[in-house]
């Protein structure tokens, strides 16, 4: 049986606690890659509107990509851009962006934050909206590499004809962009953070 941490709060918790935890964490953390890809998978029960689902669409929006020699990082972020729509798809594109913040660049985090928007600039006028609503990030550095994911890749992906490559093809890619230490924003490995909390346990003896 696996022993776990004894401790009713963390102010109780021992520098042995806090080892252990980490030592489960950075074991779950390994795991990452094969429930993300279970999770993308859900995305064939979300709402379906056109000819093809949520999941085949990402799949698609990721050929597409890679297709265009879009860097790896970014090759993932197509694959999962859509994926907050299993939970929020009101919100769905800063959840996709969150999910990625700690394994991607600024940029790619930027981009699929706001890809929803240049997305829009498609429908959303049928909707009674602005499509427009892209212009207020005009000035934006990367203005114009949001407007080419969504023209190139994201908004063309709805086509049950095009050869989409499987879900095989990308799992290699998924393992390596999230099996590196989360860095992005200030974000810490969770073997560092442990690290500290047992450090502060320790000094407080």
């Amino acid at each position: 049986m696996k022993k776990l941490a004894d401790y009713t709060s963390m102010a109780t918790a021992t520098a042995e606690d806090y080892r252990i935890e980490a030592e489960i964490f950075e074991a779950y953390r390994e795991r990452l890659p094969k429930l993300l890809i279970a999770q993308l998978e859900g995305l064939r029960d979300v709402y379906r509107s056109n000819k093809v689902d949520r999941y085949q669409h990402s799949l698609q929006t990721a050929t597409r990509a890679l297709r265009d020699n879009a860097s790896e990082e970014m090759v993932v972020a197509a694959l999962f851009h859509d994926i907050g729509d299993i939970l929020t798809p009101d919100n769905h594109a800063p959840i996709a962006a969150e999910l990625l913040k700690p394994y991607v660049g600024p940029d790619t985090y930027w981009i699929i934050k706001h890809h929803d928007v240049f997305q829009g600039y498609f429908f959303w006028h049928h909707w009674g909206r602005d499509r427009n609503a892209r212009e207020r990030f005009r000035d934006h550095p990367l203005y114009e590499r949001a407007v080419y994911f969504s023209e190139a890749w994201d908004q063309t992906s709805f086509d049950p004809d095009y050869g989409t490559l499987p879900i095989s093809d990308f799992i290699p890619m998924v393992e390596r962009i999230f099996g590196r230490q989360p860095w992005q924003s200030g974000c810490v490995p969770m073997s560092d953070h442990q690290s500290s909390k047992i450090h502060l346990v320790e000094r407080s003896k």
